[in-house]
Order: structure tokens, then C-alpha cells, then sequence
């Protein structure tokens, strides 16, 4: 019997060794950490899966082994064993933007509290270029889709919830298996003109987003409506057009004076759009707020570290990408999701004042 046990001590001994010599050379597989730990590797599996029945020194020791030898699970080996690859595609349309930086950071953060990990890839505002991406991330086994805005039809993100879990934003769609997340653009705009008129400003310049996005058009509904509802007449020559970035708002506002036309006010469909207004503004020797009051619309984190710090509605980006990550869990547990943005609140800074 003594010599029983001293085989299987020192053949125990001789797999823990192999299973270091192996560590050092950076291949570390479940069958070595079984080896070190003296268990199955089937024990380790179940271990790390949260599912083992196990003693507390079988634990301990595979704890032990894990950390000693330096294991590190693959998430694609274990989601594929429970039928997944615990990872969700993310088109968003442009990974440089300041807007859906925020976003994606939420999403992010939100899935890998549970082991997801983000696929991310640019759409561009390309319908056919996202087809591109979905297919992509499609080719890759994702365990569902999460789209940010785009111009994908509502018909094709349907025809894909046929197959795969997808949760959009910035429009209000219904589906089977698809869930969207939708922002209040038009009370929003309602909400920055508003302000702008409680101030005592009449002749509001409103710099446009792109006239293709549905955000864009419902900032200008809720503009014209807010107008309206003050007795004031819409005037289209103070209207500009923007694309949504800083450059297309320094244009928007260079139009403007060079047309001479006569305003008050700044009212730009985003925070990007009044970065540019506002750079314009200086260039022509007039300053915010003394000559001319400035909002935007999104409140992004740069937006209170701006000279003055701007005026703005509030979109909680970083909240969207956590409410698009957590309505897509709920969809992959078979639940239906519960997540709704919040409505649009005005966030009053240093870049208004009255004229009263």
C-alpha cells in the first residue's frame, strides 16, 4: 500500500512539473491545469464554469493552479459549448466620433460585466456598407446585433431579427426578437429653442444636421414648433445647413453673416456643429454670449470644458450604449427588454444669456 502511494504521489509530482515546464513556455491548456490541481479536466471545467459540486480543497487547488500556471479560459471554447460565442456585434457609423465614443464605451462596460465581449465596425451612414458590416459580424457567430442609428431599412434590421437578436437605436421599430431604444429629438429641439426664447431672443438661427438622419428632421420640427408656439413666424433664411461636424457648423455660421442676415441666437442640431459655430463666431471678432447666444444639442463631455461651456440638451450617450447592452442580455435570456431612454432635459451654461 505505501508503495501505491508513493507511485501516485510521484506520478502527480511528475504532471504538475510537465504542466510548469509547459507554463513557461506559454502553453497552458485545461489539461495541465487538471494535471496540477490532481483533478479531471473535467472538474476544472465545471469549476470554472460556476457549475462544479466540488470539496473546498478541489476548488482551492484548482484556484491555485489557475493562478500559478497563469490559465487564461477562452470564452469562445466555453461559449461554444453552451451553444454561444458570448460576443455581439456592434455597427456603429464612425468609431472616431466624440457622440458614439460614448456609447460604445457603455456597451462595452455593460457586457463585459457578464463575459460578452463587443465586436465593433463603422457603417459609415451607408445602408450598403452596414449590409457589409452585418454580414461580417454575421460570418463571425455573434450572439446578436446591436445597431446605432444608420440608414439601414427598418425591413432588412427586421429580416435579420428573423435569425438574430438586434437591438437598434435612434428609431421606433417593432419586431419579433428586435428591440429599439428611441430619443425624444423633437421635444429636445423644442426644449434648446425654448430656452433660447425664455431668454428673450427672437431671431434664432438654426443650424441643420444632416436632412437624412430622422434625428435631424425632428430637432428642426421641435425648433419650428417651440417658434411657433411663441407667435413667431418660421424664417427659412435663418436656416443653415450642417452634416453634423464642427467644420460644417463654421461654414453654416460664415453663411450666415456673409449673408447678412440679422440674429440673436445659435440654436445647432449638435454640441459638434456649435463647436465650429462658435469658432467662427470668433474668428468675427464676436463673442458668446455678449454678441450672440450658443446651444447644441447631445451635452457631450467636452461641451462643459468649452469656452464658455455650452448650453445644451442632454443625450445620455454613454447611458444609450448601456441600455442597448442591456436590452440585448435581456433578449438573449428569451426576456422582453424593459430599457427606455430617458426624456431630454436642457442643461443651462455660460454660452446664453437674456436680452431682456
Amino acid at each position: 500500500m505505501a508503495r501505491k502511494t508513493a507511485n501516485a504521489t510521484t506520478a502527480v509530482t511528475g504532471r504538475r512539473r510537465h504542466a510548469a515546464a509547459a507554463a513557461a513556455e506559454g502553453k497552458v491548456t485545461l489539461e495541465m491545469v487538471a494535471a496540477a490541481a490532481g483533478v479531471s479536466p473535467s472538474t476544472v471545467s465545471r469549476i470554472l464554469n460556476g457549475t462544479a459540486v466540488v470539496s473546498d480543497d478541489k476548488r482551492a487547488a484548482v484556484d491555485e493552479a489557475v493562478a500559478r500556471l497563469g490559465f487564461v479560459p477562452n470564452p469562445v471554447a466555453r461559449g461554444l459549448a453552451g451553444g454561444r460565442t458570448l460576443s455581439i456585434g456592434v455597427v456603429t457609423q464612425a468609431i472616431d466620433s466624440p457622440f458614439y465614443g460614448g456609447a460604445l464605451r457603455g456597451i462595452e462596460e455593460e457586457l463585459g460585466r457578464v463575459g460578452y465581449s463587443p465586436l465593433f465596425v463603422s457603417g459609415h451612414w451607408n445602408a450598403a456598407h452596414e449590409a457589409r458590416c452585418i454580414d461580417t459580424l454575421r460570418s463571425r457567430r455573434v450572439d446578436g446585433l446591436i445597431v446605432l442609428d444608420g440608414r439601414l431599412g427598418d425591413a432588412a434590421l427586421s429580416a435579420v431579427a428573423q435569425s438574430l437578436p438586434v437591438v437598434v437605436t435612434g428609431r421606433a421599430l417593432k419586431a419579433p426578437a428586435l428591440y429599439a431604444l428611441h430619443f425624444d429629438n423633437f421635444e429636445g429641439g423644442r426644449l434648446a429653442t425654448h430656452h433660447l426664447l425664455s431668454l428673450g431672443h427672437r431671431r434664432i438661427a438654426f443650424i441643420t444636421g444632416d436632412p437624412r438622419h430622422a434625428d435631424s428632421k425632428e430637432r428642426q420640427r421641435g425648433y419650428r414648433a417651440a417658434l411657433e408656439a411663441a407667435g413667431l413666424a418660421f424664417d427659412p433664411a435663418l436656416v443653415v445647413p450642417g452634416n453634423y461636424t464642427e467644420d460644417s457648423g463654421r461654414m453654416a455660421v460664415e453663411r450666415l453673416l456673409d449673408g447678412r442676415q440679422a440674429f440673436t441666437a445659435i440654436f445647432a442640431a449638435n454640441d459638434q456643429m456649435a463647436f465650429g459655430a462658435a469658432l467662427a463666431l470668433h474668428r468675427r471678432r464676436l463673442h458668446v454670449p455678449g454678441d450672440v447666444s450658443l446651444v447644441g444639442f447631445d451635452d457631450l463631455q467636452t461641451a462643459v470644458y468649452s469656452i464658455p461651456p455650452l448650453s445644451t440638451v442632454h443625450h445620455p450617450v454613454y447611458g444609450l450604449g448601456q441600455l442597448a447592452a442591456s436590452a440585448m442580455l435581456q433578449l438573449l435570456a428569451g426576456e422582453t427588454p424593459t430599457a427606455e431612454l430617458p426624456a431630454p432635459r436642457f442643461i443651462v451654461r455660460e454660452s446664453t444669456r437674456s436680452t431682456l
